[in-house]
């Protein structure tokens, strides 16, 4: 089952990474797979770095998150990115109990980790269930949802430590996303979202699904717009300037919807469901605050087989074009153009 997806930032290249312990790097253009990675675990989450600098993609493979470099496009990028991660940060911050307990850096890598690209590894103390980066390209995210109090974590990589921003378990941790612009994350749990702003340190709003579970999220390149997708077939619009309770209310599927996608340019957003179907939609965010976002869906687009009962688990939409990939559990990635 191919459960992640995530393409660079100039739209040439994409990885995957499915059950069978592997990441792939395809080539988008041409559909090539130029190269596998084995990552010894079940790959649960990959992305890719949104800094055009580092030529980096994060992976979570059972309890740890690889930093690999694939070694695609640009050399210099490439040739940089590694003396960026060979030389480590002279750090004397005391790392205290709790972190050592929950994550542990390793920075030299055993060599045939390294030669297949891994150069930071970093073992978690529960299985991780999904990474995110912030916008810069520096902190990223990771999510162990059995970690109770400390199951999101957030690491820097340019001075190699980890933080746990939280005291206290809120619930089943289900996905965490930054904010594109503003130091804000959003934690959702079992029914909530949460968004907290990490420089003050304090919870500013808890969004009410209304939904027994949700299973991902994407928020809209402006930042003012959440979409949430839920286990019980719903797909929930928050407009977050109007309310803590959803704009819309989107039942367009017949089961779960596993994947949640935002274009970056244009104005479309994507579901994919266990129904095997991917559902493109138009989602107007307009600048004029008196005007509430439109949202047409388009199109339902059905191709993938169903296995053991799940769909489509991967949505993802192509950074400058307006087409939209999606990864299933029957093993294969399809890419829809316009």
């Amino acid at each position: 089952m191919v459960r992640t997806i995530s393409t660079d930032k100039t739209g040439q290249y994409l990885v995957s990474g499915s059950d069978d312990g592997t990441i792939k790097l395809w080539e988008i253009n041409t559909g090539r797979c130029l190269k596998t990675v084995e990552t010894d675990g079940v790959v649960r989450s990959v992305e890719w770095c949104p800094n055009s600098a580092l030529s980096l993609i994060l992976v979570a493979s059972a309890n740890r998150v690889l930093l690999i470099n694939p070694h695609l496009g640009d050399f210099v990028v490439c040739s940089k990115t590694d003396s960026i991660l060979e030389t480590p940060p002279q750090s004397d911050a005391i790392v205290s109990e709790r972190i050592k307990t929950t994550v542990e850096w390793c920075n030299s890598v055993e060599a045939n980790l390294f030669d297949r690209g891994v150069r930071i590894t970093l073992k978690h103390f529960k299985e991780v269930s999904q990474v995110t980066w912030h916008g810069k390209g520096d902190y990223f995210a990771t999510v162990m949802p059995d970690g109770l109090n400390r199951s999101v974590l957030i690491n820097q990589i340019s001075r190699r430590r980890s933080q746990l921003p939280f005291t206290k378990s809120k619930g089943l941790v289900q996905c965490v996303l930054f904010h594109p612009t503003k130091p804000f994350l959003f934690v959702a749990t079992q029914r909530h979202v949460r968004i907290y702003d990490l420089v003050k340190q304090n919870l500013m709003k808890k969004l009410l699904t209304n939904s027994k579970w949700i299973s991902t999220m994407a928020i809209h390149p402006g930042g003012d717009n959440l979409l949430v997708g839920t286990y019980d077939r719903k797909m929930l619009w928050f407009d977050l300037d109007l309310s803590t309770k959803p704009y819309q209310t989107l039942r367009l599927h017949g089961t779960a919807v596993r994947g949640v996608a935002f274009h970056k340019r244009y104005p479309l957003f994507a579901s994919g469901s266990d129904d095997k179907s991917l559902i493109v939609s138009h989602g107007m965010v307009y600048n004029d605050l008196l005007k509430n976002p439109l949202i047409v869906p388009l199109k339902r687009l059905q191709d993938h087989e169903g296995t053991n009962d799940f769909g489509i688990f991967g949505v993802h939409f192509h950074p400058l074009q307006p087409w939209v990939f999606s990864s299933g559990a029957d093993g294969t990635i399809k890419l829809y153009s316009n």
